[in-house]
């Protein structure tokens, strides 16, 4: 089955500066695999252990993977995956905190 994956912009030079790449697979591990074969390394900047990085939100459809069956959540032919790393920190922008 065929989906969509919007790749953010920290993994696009693995993807050819893509913004969205197809895939194929029946749940997210094997889309996954097929994104590692097409864009080797791009699994090892998702997951370790075979476990997805906690920073790292996937969401199919909207849906956050994390209640939906993490990597055994079921994909269907034109479905869309989105890759979301997690961002955190900064700094203040009030001049009495410095």
């Amino acid at each position: 089955m065929t989906v969509t994956v919007h790749i953010p912009t920290l993994l696009r030079p693995m993807t050819g500066d893509r913004k969205q790449v197809e895939a194929q697979g029946a749940d997210l591990r094997t889309v996954i695999d097929d994104l590692d074969a097409r864009h080797p390394g791009l699994r090892a900047r998702l997951m370790r252990d075979g476990e997805l990085y906690r920073f790292v939100n996937l969401y199919i459809n909207d849906q956050d993977v994390r209640f939906a069956g993490e990597l055994d959540a079921p994909v269907c032919a034109g479905d869309t995956i989105v890759i979301l790393p997690a961002v955190a920190g900064g700094a203040s922008c009030h001049p009495e905190d410095a």
